[in-house]
């Protein structure tokens, strides 16, 4: 490419950055929801309880980027716009609260790159606007995956719905995995586990909601503390391995003393390359990015040969399925019966 070829890309990038930065704006404070009828700023203020000052200037700059329409005084959401409602069929709400994630840890990468410091996971609650929408990001961005690819290749599931075990989710967010699980499987049990009282109290309310309160508990703590209350048939764990890798003898050992005869781990997690030069290939490129942010929270991708090698030193045996064009691991480990 020429260096005038080069500086367009930049500037084409610059502005998709800035257009996903102004959706999480409108994201955090349900804007697009808000203009799905059109009406005037002063209206839409008092209807989201916003400034009206700080209304009107993103509402000009959505209007710049074509997420509203307006007429005769009044803004009205785009079809673009209502692509970015946390409700709308495939929303690109993941997108807009990735940016704003990703924007803060960049941040924080470029003033601790010079100390080494690494804070660990507490850097993800910083930000009191971006915290809420991590657990609803990752149901978002990984619900239809996990019916999609993940569900059809593990059949453990059917079998403990079967005699009506229990499935315990370690770093369970939301509690978005867990609910797609009783929602398909209505014998089945789950207990789920997350380090932020936010995420718990979120899936507390949405198992109310959803009448799931009596099959699914809860709780805010650490996994390393963490000792179930009857012997598990599934552990299920969803990007959550690689943020406790630092001491991956002790969750190995929690996974096997803690199964039932024949129970199994099933981990999912991004599948780090084992070249260099696969990261530059675009279905890779945001891994790569995202394993500076885990570097801040004292952790990094995992290659699906390691996790199998550490099944393997507490003697389970460890099958690997690869999906997303390879760049997705799902680690199913099996206790011997």
């Amino acid at each position: 490419m020429t260096s005038d070829e080069l500086r367009a890309m930049v500037a084409a990038q610059s502005q998709g950055a800035a257009a996903l930065n102004l959706a999480f704006v409108g994201i955090a404070n349900g804007l697009f929801d808000v203009f799905e009828r059109a009406c005037s700023v002063e209206a839409a203020a008092e209807r989201a309880r916003v400034d009206p000052g700080y209304l009107r200037r993103w509402c000009e700059a959505a209007y710049a980027f074509g997420y509203l329409s307006h007429a005769e005084g009044q803004y009205e959401v785009t079809e673009l716009g209502q692509l970015f409602r946390p409700s709308a069929p495939g929303t690109l709400m993941p997108a807009a609260v990735q940016a704003a994630l990703g924007a803060h840890m960049m941040e924080r990468a470029a003033g601790l790159m010079k100390t080494g410091e690494r804070p660990g996971e507490s850097v993800l609650a910083e930000r009191a606007s971006v915290l809420p929408w991590f657990g609803p990001m990752l149901e978002a961005g990984f619900g239809p995956v996990l019916a999609r690819e993940v569900l059809p290749r593990v059949d453990v599931f059917r079998d403990v719905d079967a005699r009506g075990g229990v499935v315990v989710d370690l770093g369970c967010g939301n509690g978005w995995y867990l609910r797609a699980l009783v929602e398909r499987f209505p014998n089945l049990r789950g207990v789920g586990l997350d380090g932020f009282e936010e995420n718990i109290r979120q899936a507390d309310a949405r198992a109310r909601e959803l009448g799931f309160s009596d099959r699914l508990r809860f709780r805010a703590g650490d996994l390393f503390s963490f000792v179930p209350d009857e012997p598990v048939d599934v552990f299920v764990m969803n990007r959550a391995l690689h943020h406790v890798w630092h001491d991956e003898a002790t969750v190995f050992r929690l996974l096997h003393d803690s199964l039932r005869p024949s129970g199994s781990a099933v981990i999912w997690e991004p599948a780090w390359p084992d070249t260099l030069e696969a990261l530059r290939a675009p279905r890779l490129r945001p891994m790569a990015f995202q394993n500076l942010s885990e570097h801040v929270q004292g952790n990094h991708f995992l290659r699906p040969e390691e996790i199998e090698a550490a099944f393997g030193r507490v003697g389970m045996q460890a099958r690997t399925h690869r999906f997303g064009d390879g760049a997705e691991a799902l680690v199913v480990g099996t206790r011997a019966s």
